[in-house]
């Protein structure tokens, strides 16, 4: 399930008028791309509005979105001339590009952008809505339930999937009461996202069972019911008959099993990832590239780091992968890259920590282009050494990260490396020590022997003390899948690296008591 979903609405300024005796009627069609394809397919069209050069329109395109993928969107505007559906027979007023990432990381939450292949540059404005539809939290008790024994019931919801339109997943599971026959089960709280998805009339089927200590328990009956009914909470509408449908199709004067009553029903507002992004949380972006020696020469096609005329190689794809996606979630594009591993220039002297555009004291570069750029002339500039050292990145972007508390950046390091670690203590030393202090992820790319700094499974620790987050993803991609310009296999790299970001930033945002900023303003609007 994606983690949030966005409305987006469009307006439009000073468009061409195709109409002779009036203005154009103005019609916007959304196109997306699928991950990993090139073809754009229809999404979904706004209304037609008449006679109008500056249209907002009243429709909303609602999306899913995924914070980890490159989401490509496209936006042709149309002067409709006919009721034909067939865009063809309709006057093309322009299009514009962008990501979904873009509009919900822009400024205000309004991005603008200009109409291509149109004759005058009209602005297309884009404004996202994100839904928070939050926890819900209930409690519901039994009357009359058959048996003596514990019951437990069981929250499921639809997976409407062909060919089963009616398949059930469970989504809750309650505590067992044990010898009642009115048991009263524990409140609990689930995201109503799990529970319906969004659908206030969603198909909600409860399940209930007498508990059996070998594992074959009984079922006693079960009810559906909605959000939307569960929403009325406690009144007459929310007592629910248990009915076992084979012991009504047996016999005649059977009515029910039962009763389960709902006591309580209230949703919290829970703040999202893009709660912060909206409110203007920026994602500080810092590369650090492994140039030691086991990426072998990079004269030659072999190595890592061979820099062909006709396509990027894996360190080039694996940067791109990721900060394709990132970067639209830092408004001013500067990227600190970082080298390590190398003999560098004047003197020669290993070092693990040093700037790709060659300025120390100032190390970002614009855009992922410049970073690629000065990535490519560090390669010509330095010498393969070696070890493979982390510790010195991971404290660098640590010293940035604790200067900045407030929620208002939150920091991410990319490490791209071949090796395996060589400073591993060290690096489990930064990593436990720069939790508490600041916003920061690490998702080192691309080696499994680098898991244990995973602390998916179990925290990583140093000298006897744990790390107080999980801010490390290391995906098991090899770096040489890398090696020829497969998108799935560069998308499913991105996937894997920044999957975890949105949690690991809500875990530090709810840790240290930090909530969404209000959005703040857009810029000034066009006047019609």
């Amino acid at each position: 399930v994606p983690a949030t979903r966005v409305e987006l609405t469009v307006s439009c300024r000073q468009l061409l008028d195709k109409d002779t005796f009036s203005k154009s009627d103005p019609l916007c069609v959304l196109y997306m791309q699928r991950p990993g394809s090139h073809q754009w397919q229809e999404f979904g069209r706004t209304e037609v509005i008449d006679n109008s050069l500056n249209p907002d329109f009243l429709h909303k395109f609602v999306l899913d979105y995924c914070f980890e993928e490159r989401q490509n969107l496209r936006f042709d505007l149309y002067d409709v001339d006919s009721k034909s559906p067939d865009l063809s027979k309709h006057d093309f007023l322009g299009q514009a590009f962008c990501t979904l990432g873009e509009i919900v990381g822009s400024a205000g939450s309004r991005l603008e952008k200009p109409l291509t292949e149109a004759s005058n540059v009209s602005p297309l404005s884009l404004i996202p809505f994100g839904e928070n539809p939050g926890f819900l939290k209930t409690q519901c008790f039994g009357q009359n339930l058959e048996t003596q024994c514990p019951h437990v019931p069981y929250w499921r919801n639809p997976r409407h999937e062909p060919p089963w339109p009616q398949c059930f997943t469970i989504c809750h599971k309650t505590e067992v009461v044990r010898n009642t026959l009115n048991p009263v089960w524990a409140a609990f709280a689930i995201p109503v996202r799990a529970l319906c998805n969004g659908d206030h009339d969603r198909a909600i089927k409860v399940e209930v069972y007498d508990w059996d200590r070998d594992g074959s328990h009984d079922f006693i009956g079960e009810f559906t019911t909605s959000y939307r009914e569960l929403a009325r909470g406690q009144s007459p509408f929310n007592v629910y008959e248990v009915v076992n449908p084979r012991k009504k199709m047996k016999k005649k004067k059977y009515l029910n099993s039962g009763t389960v009553t709902l006591l309580s029903f209230a949703v919290e507002a829970e703040h999202t990832f893009l709660d912060y992004i909206r409110g203007g949380t920026q994602l500080n972006f810092t590369v650090a590239i492994d140039f030691t020696a086991s990426n072998g020469n990079p004269s030659q096609p072999t190595s890592l780091h061979y820099l062909s005329p006709f396509q990027l190689n894996a360190y080039s794809l694996a940067l791109r992968a990721v900060g394709d996606i990132i970067q639209d979630y830092d408004s001013d594009k500067m990227f600190p890259a970082l080298g390590f591993g190398a003999k560098v220039p004047p003197d020669g002297h290993v070092s693990h920590e040093f700037p790709l555009n060659g300025d120390a004291s100032n190390p970002a570069c614009h855009g992922i282009a410049g970073v690629l750029e000065a990535y490519q002339r560090s390669l010509r500039r330095v010498q393969l050494y070696g070890p493979t050292n982390f510790a010195p990145v991971v404290n660098h972007v640590a010293r940035s990260a604790a200067t900045v508390l407030d929620g208002s950046q939150y920091f991410v390091l990319l490490i791209i490396t071949d090796g395996v670690i060589s400073d591993m203590a060290q690096t489990k030393e930064a990593i436990v020590n720069v939790r508490p202090l600041c916003a920061a992820d690490f998702p080192p790319a691309l080696l499994p022997a680098m898991v244990e700094l995973d602390g998916d499974d179990i925290r990583i620790s140093s000298r006897g003390k744990g790390a107080e987050r999980d801010i490390v993803q290391v995906p098991t991609s090899p770096m040489r899948c890398l090696g020829t310009p497969s998108q799935p296999t560069q998308q499913g790299l991105a996937r894997e690296v920044l999957a975890e970001i949105p949690d690991q930033l809500l875990s530090y945002m709810k840790a240290r008591g930090i909530k969404p900023p209000p959005i703040p303003p857009a810029s000034p609007e066009t006047p019609p």
